[in-house]
């Protein structure tokens, strides 16, 4: 779908290389998808077929001839902050070769999340949590299956040694106050346990360096982190395959928090129903999903430290400054002749990551609450303003005295829960828990300080936490708000006006067509 030049206000001054292009132009086919199709919820294969799913929903923009250095940067903050904003494909950047592109905002309103899961693009906030907390039970891990590089679309390009030059890579200044520019935002880092078979992904900060250097940094005690502290401590490298560009559905595993052991590529396969299709890396043996757009393989050094950051992080801020930081050196190129970057930098929260992660994060913190015995929890929410980490709300139908107390302590310790929390809040069933006003108002009317604030201390945090004072950074504490309506004296307490969640529902589902 192509978008007019006449979309574009008649008083601003563009540059005169600025263009706005089509899909169909930027990836040199012809779409041949079903809207209807894709609104019913069709599969896809890879981040290509997506693009194309996503354009005939009318919700992608190309967008050519954008500069690095200033305007990709504010572009994409501008449309993470933005409700209903297409996402966007960047295209012919000056000074760089045509057919190296940038997706941002790819999965940052619910319709685009529901292609990547396979859903109907007009899905409810609760069927997709239903849907998602549902797949998370049913799901089995379909081993990865190797196929050899002439089957490949991730080994059309293949470049060795000097060779391999990060320099053609168009790398955006995502943040003003940047030490760098970052590669790694909405990635994929594959790591191997040194003392078992468990292959890892998760999604970690890359800086480029040069041609063939970047940082690499990883937060203490995620699982990629913990894979690098087991081969350091044996005075050796970690191999590792970075994707720059990639599938949504394995983004979405990568940047979840699994439990221990979890492959995330044999969980996506599990959730597709079918095998992702991977080679093997001839630097690691590592497996690089065949459909990917841009695979960087080499080692991870612990004797090679080089200064990376400063860099605007999801809390909002430049949260660790610049450090010194294991140097990650690239021995393999892998990619498309014309590859795609997806682009996630962090901005204030929410941003996209925050926008797609609010629905499944919820369902994976609703789900372990249950799991773990906690009755009746009615719902449960990961704020994006809180970066879906620092403010977490959950909703119960209290059974016994204590009851609120437990929900709360086990929200904040959970996996879904525990990194970095901040304010747990357990409130009533008859409170949307979606609603930050409405959770806010329980707060200010249903909990007194003394009686229902409690404090847990040396919680797991981080570098990034912004609240603890530098050189003081590794713990911090939580508290849990009480903010159910007392035990003791529930029946007497005063009866609230207007209609409960489920109501609510029922309202928008009839009446919404008027706002």
């Amino acid at each position: 779908m192509t978008t007019e030049l006449s979309s574009v206000p008649d008083h601003l001054e563009l540059p005169r290389e600025l263009r706005l292009g089509s899909l169909e132009g930027s990836l040199g086919v012809a779409s041949a998808v079903d809207p209807q199709a894709v609104r019913a919820g069709a599969p896809h294969e890879d981040l290509r077929d997506w693009l194309q799913m996503v354009d005939a929903l009318g919700e992608l923009r190309v967008l050519e001839g954008v500069d690095l250095d200033d305007n990709v940067g504010r572009i994409t903050e501008m449309l993470q902050h933005t409700n209903g904003a297409p996402a966007v494909l960047f295209d012919a950047f000056p000074g760089f070769e045509r057919g190296w592109r940038i997706l941002v905002n790819a999965q940052g309103e619910r319709r685009r999340l529901a292609v990547t899961l396979g859903l109907p693009a007009d899905i409810s906030v609760g069927d997709l949590m239903d849907e998602w907390e549902r797949r998370m039970d049913a799901v089995v891990p379909e081993p990865v299956v190797m196929v050899d590089d002439d089957r490949a679309p991730v080994a059309e390009v293949v470049e060795r040694g000097d060779d391999v030059d990060l320099g053609r890579f168009p790398v955006p200044l995502w943040h003003p106050g940047d030490g760098g520019r970052y590669l790694g935002t909405g990635d994929c880092v594959i790591t191997k346990d040194p003392d078992s078979d468990w292959v890892n992904v998760g999604t970690y900060r890359v800086m480029v360096h040069d041609r063939n250097h970047t940082g690499l940094y990883i937060s203490p005690g995620k699982h990629g982190r913990i894979h690098r502290d087991k081969a350091f401590e044996r005075g050796e490298p970690l191999p590792a395959v970075v994707l720059c560009g990639m599938d949504p559905l394995l983004f979405v595993g990568s940047c979840l928090e699994m439990p221990p052991g979890v492959n995330e590529l044999e969980w996506a396969g599990g959730m597709r129903g079918r095998p992702v299709e991977c080679i093997a890396g001839r630097e690691t043996g590592l497996p690089i999903p065949a459909r990917a757009e841009i695979a960087l393989e080499g080692f991870l050094h612990p004797d090679q430290l080089r200064r990376e950051g400063p860099f605007g992080e999801w809390t909002g801020y430049y949260a660790t400054g610049a450090q010194e930081v294991p140097v990650f050196e690239v021995r393999t190129v892998y990619r498309r002749r014309d590859p795609i970057i997806l682009g996630v930098p962090p901005e204030k929260p929410p941003f996209e990551a925050h926008r797609f992660r609010q629905y499944l994060r919820s369902a994976n913190l609703r789900r372990e609450l249950r799991r773990v015995g906690v009755p009746d929890v009615t719902a449960a929410w990961c704020h994006g303003v809180g970066g879906c980490r620092l403010f977490n709300v959950v909703a119960i139908k209290q059974r016994y005295p204590g009851h609120a107390v437990q929900a709360g302590h086990v929200a904040a310790s959970c996996r879904a829960g525990a990194y970095l929390g901040r304010i747990v809040v357990v409130v009533d069933d008859d409170v949307d828990v979606s609603d930050l006003e409405e959770v806010i108002w329980a707060v200010c009317t249903r909990a007194d300080p003394e009686r229902d604030f409690e404090t847990i201390r040396r919680a797991w945090s981080g570098p990034l936490d912004p609240a603890i004072e530098p050189g003081k950074k590794g713990f911090n504490s939580r508290v849990i708000i009480d903010a159910t309506r007392p035990w003791e004296w529930k029946e007497r307490f005063p009866e609230p006006i207007g209609p409960g969640p489920e109501d609510k529902a029922v309202t928008r589902e009839r009446w919404s067509w008027l706002l």
